[in-house]
């Protein structure tokens, strides 16, 4: 017979304690373990609350046997609660494997919501929500960074990454050479927490700016990139030959050369231009 236990997938702070929602608290407390990321890192949050509840560690590294544990204990009739170092668990965390045996095993999983830092550093932004991408950490290393950031040059949604500090750099050098300069970029970096920046520029004046402030090459950071403003028939090569020449000629020149290069609309790569520059 299928136990009626639940996995509970709880959000956390992602600095500001202030922010763990009362009914976090309360299922923290009542369920029988609690599945955490780093247990030395999430018995400081738990010791705050008084959350006495037993710790075990389920992360990325965890063997078959840690998930085979945990779906024993909901066979058991047990609640369980994971929860990740901050935020909202699996949002570039781990945790899918664990949902996703749940479930697939006839167990219910309820979220518990709460602070996300992707969303949170969105809703300060100011640009468009209607239609926006999570593409989480990009590749460490160059080539692939950029070649994935080259994939996303015409996506014209909203694009939301998460950078590590020490990449925070190279990654904004590599943005400005492949989405143009001019393309509107917010950081939003150390959310909720004491030095908390939110700094809305285009793309080659927030990397000149990170580039002279050190500070703002630490914590954890959110980018969030405008979307391409370009129609969709005039694809990723024409929208970034077109940037390049701007950098180089007058805008109606700029727009003719790309045209020829291309085989772009020159009418279309004119307005696109104008619009970027109004920006």
């Amino acid at each position: 017979m299928q136990s009626d236990a639940t996995l509970f997938v709880v959000a956390t702070p992602i600095g500001n304690l202030a922010d763990m929602v009362p009914r976090a608290v309360d299922i923290l407390q009542s369920v029988s373990v609690i599945a955490a990321e780093d247990t030395r890192h999430s018995r400081r949050l738990l010791d705050h609350f008084n959350i006495a509840t037993r710790c075990v560690a389920y992360h990325d590294h965890s063997r078959a046997e840690d998930l085979a544990q945990l779906l024993a204990r909901l066979a058991a009739g047990e609640n369980i609660a994971l929860i990740s170092d901050a935020g909202t668990p699996l949002m570039s965390d781990p945790g899918y494997r664990l949902v996703d045996a749940a479930l697939s095993a006839g167990y219910r999983v309820t979220p518990i919501p709460g602070a996300c830092a992707a969303v949170a550093a969105l809703s300060a932004a100011g640009m468009p929500t209607d239609r926006f991408t999570f593409e989480g950490f990009l590749p460490a290393r160059g080539p692939a960074r950029r070649q994935r950031l080259e994939e996303l040059a015409g996506d014209v949604r909203t694009l939301i990454f998460y950078e590590a500090p020490h990449r925070l750099q190279e990654t904004l050098d590599d943005m400005v050479a492949v989405f143009g300069a001019g393309r509107l970029a917010v950081l939003a970096r150390e959310l909720t927490k004491l030095h908390e920046t939110i700094r809305r520029l285009p793309l080659g004046e927030l990397r000149d700016w990170v580039a002279s402030d050190a500070n703002q090459r630490r914590g954890e950071c959110v980018l969030i990139v405008h979307g391409a403003t370009g129609s969709a028939d005039l694809g990723a090569e024409a929208e970034r030959t077109l940037r390049v020449l701007l950098e180089e000629l007058p805008v109606k020149q700029a727009a003719a050369l790309a045209a020829r290069l291309t085989g772009a609309r020159k009418n279309e790569l004119y307005q696109l231009a104008l619009g970027w520059k109004e920006e």
